[in-house]
């Protein structure tokens, strides 16, 4: 239980090392006192252009994926599957990402965090959750909305995935229950997006939102 707790708690101190906090430090600014107020990509380029927000979901994707790859493995011999622990190291990841001890326990909404786990984790729910984001970014324009069908989307990914041959059948189990837990904390995550569509003033993703730009020409 030890060992599961040492490389979990070090998974989520991983995570509380914010990108947009990181690198607004270098600038002199804090980014949750600016746009929607959340320290994750979306309102990083929503404020600070394109460069920033690259930076940001760089280092979010980067510190996710090397938790998953390096914790479960680490130092001593594991004494849990190592399925699960990778799982158990990308949830804490991503719990950092959002609640970092680090900044006052304000951070991001879990999304880039949780492509860089799939990036560990599954090369195919990666590429699955992109192409399905994309979509819902030509088709409706919310940032908030497609982050919320790509997760809720990712336990189905997985035994998809698994039908094609492209997870070992050790894999299916833990990767389905680390879908439905994403799932649920991105909805959770995305309440205030939730909010604001429902009161219809949610800004759209206009560059992306691509049936948008077809009405817009007729």
């Amino acid at each position: 239980m030890i060992d599961l707790a040492l490389r979990v708690l070090a998974a989520y101190l991983m995570g509380s090392v914010n990108g947009a906090l990181l690198i607004g430090r270098f600038r002199g600014i804090d980014i949750r006192m600016q746009g929607s107020g959340n320290a994750g990509g979306t309102n990083a380029l929503r404020t600070q252009g394109w460069i920033f927000a690259s930076g940001v979901i760089l280092i979010d994707v980067i510190k996710a994926s090397l938790a998953v790859r390096w914790l479960p493995h680490a130092l001593i011999p594991a004494q849990y599957p190592i399925e699960w622990l990778a799982v158990a190291c990308a949830f804490a990841v991503v719990l950092g990402h959002v609640y970092p001890v680090f900044h006052g326990f304000r951070g991001g909404k879990g999304v880039a965090p949780v492509l860089g786990t799939l990036l560990a984790l599954s090369t195919p729910l990666l590429l699955g959750l992109l192409a399905i984001w994309l979509v819902m970014m030509f088709v409706c324009g919310f940032v908030g909305l497609g982050s919320m069908v790509a997760a809720v989307s990712l336990p189905i990914l997985v035994h998809l995935a698994a039908a094609r041959g492209w997870l070992a059948p050790e894999d299916v189990i833990p990767l389905t229950v680390f879908g439905v837990v994403c799932a649920a904390f991105v909805i959770w995550t995305h309440r205030s997006n939730i909010a604001r569509m429902r009161a219809g003033i949610e800004p759209r993703a206009r560059k992306l939102w691509l049936l948008g730009r077809l009405r817009d020409r007729r």
